[in-house]
């Protein structure tokens, strides 16, 4: 399997040199995008990322999964949103502002942005118990 390491940004009449881009930044651009949209609780990451952050070292990248396919760079998130929202409206609104976001930034050629719905976030309880009081 021939795995790439960095996305190469093809700019026309680019005589300066090349600009090369890591799967770990697209992922960065990614997460905060996917992270602005309303209705989004928190992104999923797998099990080191978890323990990554308890030992505190941030990872923005959570959730995020990029991968260069022949037509262009393929991405996967995997969030949770709030009960009551409408998932298919807010994984829309994912797709849309993570596109805008990393064509803005990188010119990347997007292939696809597949969104993975993995739970629904409650209430927290401190604001039920507030809610009954």
């Amino acid at each position: 399997m021939n795995e790439q390491h960095v996305f190469d940004i093809e700019e026309q009449n680019n005589e300066l040199g090349r600009v090369e881009i890591s799967p770990e930044v697209i992922e960065v651009i990614a997460g905060m995008a996917a992270s602005e949209v309303e209705g989004v609780a928190a992104l999923r990451g797998n099990f080191a990322s978890g323990v990554a952050e308890r030992l505190g070292k941030k990872n923005h990248g959570k959730g995020i999964k990029v991968e260069l396919g022949e037509d262009g760079v393929l991405i996967h998130i995997s969030v949770l949103l709030y009960y009551g929202v409408s998932v298919p409206q807010v994984a829309k609104n994912i797709q849309q502002n993570v596109e805008q976001t990393l064509q803005t930034m990188t010119s990347v050629q997007l292939d696809s942005i597949n969104v993975h719905i993995v739970g629904i976030q409650f209430e927290a309880d401190e604001e039920v118990k507030e809610e009954r009081d």
